[in-house]
Formats: structure tokens, C-alpha cells, sequence
């Protein structure tokens, strides 16, 4: 996979052109990708003559000339079309689906053996497009109210709900009037509303144990978390199977998670909303502090909590950010829960329930079957 995470724009001819010095330095590869060639010229100096004479053009052609020259990793943009420059290089956000070459467009909503790049991730949905081809819902206009009076059965929904779009310009809209607001959460909002809970508990719980044993319980808390995430994300998160057939149960689901799988780029509804959070985590409080004697519970609780807040930020990370080197696999891994197979790989902060409980999304695992082209 690329390391590339940002949202990749559509380049004009001219802008391209400008970029013609040694420290800054483009030309295009593949006829559309933009490709910052800076690092590679100060690489390769015997080379540099040669390619500050190409910069600002197209080398697809002779791009074989420059081994080790990965597009991937240093991608802009992708080069605007005739048509683009004159339509869409006046939206400020310049995120439309671009016809990648060959001709062929990028398509999210299909399953796939191997991961796209992450710059395919940033590529906004066709939405008119996709709604003429799948008659599923209209990004254009509020979600809720298609999913709650949609004319669908339980197995089209199910199918479609699983394959990701990319909405491109922030958030789609879900409810469309002054519910909006609060149907969106920030990454950061979870450390701050719950990291507060776990030092009063861990705190509270060093007033009745021995620091150690409280230090203890609380790992043994988040580990039993694991479990837990494990056991929601896939029995809870994923009911698919057990979901009837009705479009309120549809609008729950799609509440729950299925707005995730649908929209799995949008950085706003990925985390649980800390409303959400207090309903999901209230019987296993009171399960919890019903069950054990209070101070070991504090110790037990407070690791769970804390676990859930880890949980919560690799989420958002895995999906928005360049991992560090040993957490690649696992940035893989999530990702490919989304764009290869939503019936395995469960485990978010980690995969070891997958393998204890056999659903290990592995290199060779099959990919989500699509019912509804």
C-alpha cells in the first residue's frame, strides 16, 4: 500500500509545467499521476540533467528510464482531463472519481482481492453514477430517511451497505436538518470525555488495593476488552444474518455500523459518539460492579475503559493516518475488512480473536460475495 493518506486533487496541464526546479520537481507517469520527483533527482544525481529537462511533463513513456521510481509514494494528484480542468478544477475541494488508465474508472463499491492504494481511498464516488447503477441511496440527500423508507429487501441492503463509497466533500449528510451536528464526532473527543472515567476508577481503586494488584487488574482489563471489541464488532456490529426484515431495523443497523462500511473514509462517523458509548457500556458496568467486590471492579473497569479508548484511536488511525512500520499489517488488515471481506477479520486493535475464533481475514481468504451489480 501507498503511504500516502492525504486527499489527492485534480492537477492542471499549467501547474504541472511549474513545477520544473531541482527542489520541486514534477512530471506525470500512467498519463495521470502527478508525481513529485524532488527526492529522486537529489537520489540520483547522474540523473539530474535528464530529469530537470522532463520536469513538468509526461514520461509515461519513458518511465521505464527510471528504476526505483515509485509513483505511489510520492503521488500529488492525478493530472486533469480537458473536460476536468474546464468543470471540476473549479470545486474547492477538487475530489471527483478520475478515470485512472486504460480508461477504467476506480470503482470502491466493488470487493477486491488485493488492497487499492490509498490514493484510490481518496477518490470521491460518481455519485449520480453510482446511484443510476446501484438505485441504493443518493449521497446527495439525507441517508436516513432512504434507509428508513427505502423500497429494498433485508439481502440487497446487506449487500450494498458493505460496499464502501467515497463521499468527498466532508460528511454526507445523514439527517439533513439540525440533527447533523450531533450525528458527528472528532478522534479527539474520546481521550477527552473518557480519559477523566479511567483515572477516577484507577484512582479510586488505589484507595482500596495494592497498587500493583489494582496495575494488574486494570491490564486484565484491557485485555478482556479485546474480547469484548472482538464480540461487538461481530455480533452486534455485524447481525446481518440475524436482521430482519423491516427498514427500522435496517436504520438501526445502519446507525450501529453500517454507515462505517458505507462510508468508511468519513473521519467524523468512525469513533462511537459518547452517547452511543453510555448505552453500549452500561451493562457491562453494572455486570461488572455487581460481580466483583467495588475496588477490584474500579481497577477491572478502568482497564476496560482505557482498552476502549485505545481501541477507539487505532480505529480512527487506521483509517486516516501513515502507521508506524509495525503496525502496517494491522492497517492492512482493517482495511481490508472493508474493501475485501466484512465476514472475517473482527478484531480492530488486534487479530488475535480472529485466529483463536477462526475468522482470520488471511491473504488467501475469498473476498464478500457481491449478489447486487
Amino acid at each position: 500500500m501507498s503511504s500516502n493518506s492525504r486527499t489527492l486533487e485534480l492537477v492542471s496541464k499549467d501547474t504541472v509545467a511549474s513545477h520544473n526546479q531541482k527542489n520541486d520537481a514534477w512530471v506525470v507517469v500512467q498519463g495521470r499521476k502527478v508525481v513529485d520527483i524532488s527526492a529522486y533527482i537529489r537520489e540520483r544525481p547522474e540523473k539530474e540533467e535528464l530529469l530537470l529537462s522532463l520536469a513538468g511533463k509526461d514520461i509515461t513513456d519513458r518511465s521505464h528510464e527510471f528504476p526505483g521510481l515509485n509513483a505511489d509514494d510520492h503521488l500529488v494528484g492525478y493530472l486533469a482531463t480537458d473536460l476536468e480542468e474546464k468543470e471540476l478544477l473549479s470545486n474547492k475541494d477538487h475530489k471527483v472519481e478520475v478515470k485512472l488508465e486504460g480508461g477504467e474508472t476506480f470503482d470502491s463499491s466493488t470487493f477486491v482481492k488485493d488492497l487499492p492504494t490509498e490514493d484510490k481511498l481518496s477518490i470521491a464516488t460518481d455519485t449520480k453514477r453510482d446511484y443510476q447503477k446501484h438505485h441504493f441511496l443518493d449521497l446527495e440527500k439525507p441517508l436516513i430517511p432512504q434507509v428508513l423508507f427505502g423500497s429494498f429487501t433485508k439481502d440487497f441492503y446487506v449487500d450494498q451497505i458493505h460496499r464502501p463509497r467515497h463521499y468527498g466533500k466532508g460528511s454526507a449528510p445523514l439527517f439533513g436538518n439540525f440533527l447533523e451536528p450531533i450525528s458527528k464526532t472528532a478522534w479527539y473527543v474520546v481521550p477527552i470525555v473518557w480519559g477523566p472515567v479511567v483515572l477516577y476508577f484507577l484512582g479510586r481503586s488505589l484507595k482500596g488495593i495494592h497498587p500493583i494488584f489494582a496495575l494488574m487488574l486494570f491490564a486484565l482489563g484491557g485485555f478482556v476488552w479485546t474480547l469484548i471489541e472482538y464480540c461487538m464488532h461481530r455480533f452486534l456490529f455485524h447481525f446481518d444474518d440475524w436482521l430482519p426484515e423491516n427498514n427500522v431495523a435496517f436504520t438501526i443497523h445502519f446507525l450501529l455500523h453500517g454507515v462505517h462500511h458505507y462510508l468508511p473514509m468519513d473521519g467524523y462517523r468512525l469513533v462511537v459518539p459518547p452517547a452511543l458509548f453510555v448505552v453500549l457500556c452500561t451493562p457491562f458496568y453494572k455486570l461488572v460492579f455487581k460481580l466483583l467486590p467495588h475496588y477490584v471492579a474500579c481497577a477491572g473497569f478502568a482497564g476496560g475503559m482505557f482498552g476502549y479508548i485505545c481501541y477507539d484511536l487505532i480505529h480512527y488511525f487506521l483509517h486516516h493516518s501513515k502507521m508506524p512500520k509495525f503496525m502496517r499489517k494491522l492497517k492492512q488488515y482493517h482495511l481490508e475488512h472493508h474493501y475485501k471481506n466484512y465476514q472475517l477479520g473482527f478484531g480492530v486493535s488486534n487479530w488475535f480473536w480472529d485466529k483463536v475464533f477462526d475468522t482470520y481475514l488471511g491473504k488467501d481468504a475469498p473476498i464478500s460475495p457481491m449478489k447486487y451489480d
